[in-house]
Formats: C-alpha cells, sequence, structure tokens
C-alpha cells in the first residue's frame, strides 16, 4: 500500500510527515541499543530499518538497497550492482575507525558518505541524516540535548549541507578521503543545538 506524491500532495506530505515522527522514535531506540553494543551495532541492518520507517506508505522499496540507476543533480551514485560492495565498505570503515576519529568525525563521514552511494530508491536524505545523528549520539555517550537537533538544522542550511557534501566529492575524485568541510559544517550545528535546553520535540526534531 502507498500514495504517490502526485496523487493526492496533502495525503502524501501528512504521511511522510508521520514517518519522520516514527523514524525518530525508532532511532532513539537504536540509541540506547547503540549505547551498550557500541560500534558493532552500526551495521545495514540499523539503516534498512531507518530507511522502511522513513519512506512507509509512500515507497514500495523502502529498507532495501536499490536495484536501479538513480540521478541527484550532477552526482551520479555508483551503478546497483556495486551498493552492496560499497555499503559493506561504508560499514566496515565506520566500524574500524568508531574510536579513531572524533564523534564529529564520524558522523561527518557518515552522512557524505551514504549521500555518496545513495543506495535506496527513496529517504536517503532523511535516512542519512538520522543515521548520522545516531552515530553522533552513540559517540558522545548520551542522547545529545536541544530543543532542535541536527537533522532539522541540516535541512534548514541546505546550501552550505551541499557545499560541504560537493566539497568531499571533490576530494574523493582526486582520490582523497578529505571531509573536513562537512565537519566543520556539523560541529557549528551541534555547538547551536547544545547552546539550547531539553531535549527536542519529536514532532519537529526527526530526521
Amino acid at each position: 500500500m502507498f500514495i504517490l506524491e502526485e496523487e493526492d500532495q496533502e495525503l502524501f506530505d501528512r504521511v511522510q510527515q508521520q514517518n519522520l515522527i516514527r523514524q525518530y522514535g525508532l532511532m532513539t531506540n537504536c540509541i540506547e541499543i547503540g549505547l551498550r553494543k557500541g560500534p558493532a551495532a552500526f551495521d545495514k541492518y540499523l539503516l534498512w530499518a531507518l530507511n522502511h520507517v522513513a519512506v512507509a506508505n509512500i515507497s514500495q522499496f523502502g529498507g532495501r538497497f536499490r536495484r536501479e540507476p538513480i540521478y541527484v543533480g550532477n552526482h551520479r551514485p555508483p551503478h546497483f550492482n556495486d551498493v552492496d560492495e560499497q555499503m559493506d565498505r561504508f560499514v566496515s570503515t565506520v566500524q574500524e575507525n568508531w574510536y579513531a576519529w572524533s564523534p564529529v568525525q564520524v558522523a561527518a563521514y557518515v552522512l557524505w558518505r551514504m549521500n555518496w552511494i545513495h543506495p535506496f530508491i527513496e529517504g536517503n536524505g532523511r535516512t542519512a541524516r538520522a543515521i548520522c545523528y545516531y552515530s553522533l549520539c552513540v559517540r558522545f555517550g548520551t542522547l545529545l540535548p536541544g530543543r532542535k537537533i541536527l537533522p532539522e538544522r541540516i535541512r534548514e542550511t541546505r546550501p552550505d549541507y551541499e557545499a560541504a557534501l560537493i566539497a568531499a566529492d571533490r576530494a574523493w575524485d582526486n582520490g582523497d578521503l578529505e571531509f573536513g568541510e562537512m565537519e566543520a559544517y556539523l560541529a557549528s550545528l551541534l555547538e547551536a543545538q547544545l547552546s539550547d535546553d531539553g531535549l527536542d520535540d519529536p514532532n519537529n526534531g526527526s530526521a
């Protein structure tokens, strides 16, 4: 069962917003588990679950890696036949550098690389922002406080977000793993979040 945006924009928007709220609830549960299990909890099943919830009733392929081409502006993500291997490498890189990198570095790599691979048909941005925040919270060892959390702040600063993605893409194209601009971008958003008081309202702070 699903609804297309072209069929009923109001219903589509409402379903999508409800999905975001549910994704936030799932993400907080996952953070609790991640705080107990550490880097081992960061796996493809976590990604599948967060994506499935984000696109429920608006896509029939939620929670599964894509098996068709996808295009994102000027960026051409990997061929769908390479997605499984790319995601295995992605998960392995995160797990291997979980403690070698700072919390913000882990989150920055996760956010950029998920967008670079674009492993899902729908909901890649929502899933990338959720797993970015998951990584940040688990590495810091707590569900971070703030009335407006990082995923929402990313959505509200899209030009800076896209600029950081492009910078990391260009470095990769030149043979370098360099995501310093993304790291600085997330650090500034995190500082703004932590200047607030209290935990976010899931109605406003879902990824």
